[in-house]
């Protein structure tokens, strides 16, 4: 049965910005199937995690446009007439962002400013959504972490992800133009980059235990997560783009239950029948901006909007390594982009 959020995308002009992407296209997936009119808009940087096989299926029922949010003719165009905007275009790689801060800044702040303006001026009643990330919250001084804990990012990318999701709110707040923030904690499932080990390490790890590889660990693998699976993101970004309750807030969207990195491999070893772990000393690059443990109190949604994750990690990552068993070709053109066989752990 079609809840009444579900229902209120039926027949809408929806557009996805990194809709090529890892959550952008089973996003797009979903709004599909709910009978929405998808504009997906992606600029299929290298690197970036934008696959045209992502919308493998659906390629006929949406409509595609190859194109950089930073462009404000191109934007000022492709948001006119819609009503939902899912804002998922992003640099989400820390790692980078403290190689290249100046290609950061550019696409989480001043693309963020492009959208945003080009909605004022020529959509000001859309309603969007930016993807946030835990992030900004840097090293945290109490588990869980809600939402009135301090901004405190540690590297350039939780400050410009941060820099990015104000302004949404001043746009809200000061333009009227309607729009809030998930701030998504690690994501995993489907369609997501496996090609590197810079945007996340769930994802490489995944890829390791189906090329049966080892999986190294950074120090004892007692740091804490919490994990959400793809298709429980997209209903969250469902139910905020359908509710103006959501207007000018920011809501964590996390998993299930917090879950360490040590029992977090041994299920996935086990669920996938191949692989290795060993535990490593930490890179000093990565353990100057690693933030510790990390788990979010995701209540506030659950209160405001009706959400809560259902997928259990074990469920969800059966899901995601009979995904890439199918199609792994597809996500590993290169292999060369496999350097190392850790993965980043922030």
């Amino acid at each position: 049965m079609t809840s009444a959020y579900q229902a209120f995308y039926r027949g809408r002009p929806v557009m996805i910005t990194g809709g090529l992407g890892f959550i952008g296209s089973n996003l797009a997936r979903w709004l599909v199937d709910l009978g929405a009119r998808v504009l997906v808009v992606d600029s299929l940087l290298p690197d970036y995690g934008g696959n045209l096989f992502n919308i493998d299926g659906i390629e006929d029922r949406i409509r595609v446009n190859i194109a950089d949010v930073r462009q404000a003719s191109t934007m000022n165009y492709l948001v006119r007439d819609r009503a939902v905007i899912f804002n998922l275009a992003g640099q989400v790689s820390h790692i980078d962002s403290m190689r290249d801060p100046h290609t950061d800044l550019e696409i989480n702040c001043r693309s963020q400013l492009t959208i945003l303006e080009a909605c004022r001026q020529a959509n000001p009643r859309v309603k969007v959504v930016f993807a946030g990330t835990r992030q900004v919250y840097g090293r945290p001084d109490r588990l869980p972490v809600d939402e009135t804990h301090l901004v405190r990012p540690t590297d350039v990318n939780g400050i410009n992800k941060a820099a990015g999701e104000y302004y949404h709110l001043v746009y809200n707040n000061v333009f009227g133009v309607r729009a809030c923030s998930l701030r998504l904690t690690n994501v995993y499932g489907p369609r997501q980059l496996i090609r590197h080990n810079r945007q996340g390490f769930i994802g490489w790890f995944i890829r390791l235990v189906i090329e049966d590889r080892e999986i190294q660990i950074y120090g004892d693998g007692s740091q804490v997560r919490d994990f959400v699976f793809v298709d429980d993101v997209a209903d969250a970004f469902l139910r905020a783009g359908a509710s103006d309750a959501s207007n000018g807030e920011v809501f964590n969207v996390g998993g299930l239950e917090p879950t360490s990195h040590r029992t977090l491999v041994a299920l996935l070893i086990e669920i996938a029948g191949s692989g290795r772990v060993r535990y490593v000393e930490w890179p000093a690059e990565k353990k100057a901006i690693d933030i510790g443990s990390f788990y979010a109190d995701s209540s506030k949604i659950e209160r405001t909007l009706g959400w809560k994750p259902h997928v259990t990690l074990r469920e969800g990552l059966r899901q995601t390594v009979q995904y890439y068993r199918t199609h792994f070709g597809r996500y590993v053109e290169d292999a060369s982009a496999a350097a190392q066989p850790s993965a980043e752990v922030v």
